[in-house]
């Protein structure tokens, strides 16, 4: 079956972190997990060390591991369900987001001895 990431970029409100972090870990996470295809969620915070100095747009990214034959249909009802009690959203999520599907072109690489 076809693999796709969901990569998602997002920041909170400011002087929301710790409740916008608690939302998104314990409930949006599983909420997006419920959806058929969907098979595991990760999340991560930007780390203050970094290759280039940026300035950086998104403090937040989520990567959501699908597999299916249809991935418009996740997309679908991802938009279905938000703002629903299905995918109920967070005041604390700041409007600006970025979401992107990604398919692997690899199998997982590891170094060579």
């Amino acid at each position: 079956m076809p693999r796709f990431d969901f990569i998602v970029f997002t920041n909170c409100k400011e002087g929301t972190d710790e409740e916008f972090n608690d939302w998104y870990t314990h409930q949006h996470l599983q909420d997006v997990m419920r959806i058929p295809g969907v098979v595991s969620s990760q999340r991560f915070k930007r780390s203050e060390h970094q290759r280039d100095p940026g300035p950086f747009e998104w403090n937040y990214l989520a990567i959501y591991n699908c597999d299916t034959d249809n991935v418009q249909d996740i997309i679908g009802q991802i938009r279905a369900r938000v703002n629903t009690d299905a995918m109920p959203i967070s005041d604390t999520l700041a409007e600006k987001r970025f979401f992107c599907v990604f398919e692997p072109i690899t199998d997982m690489q590891y170094p060579k001895e």
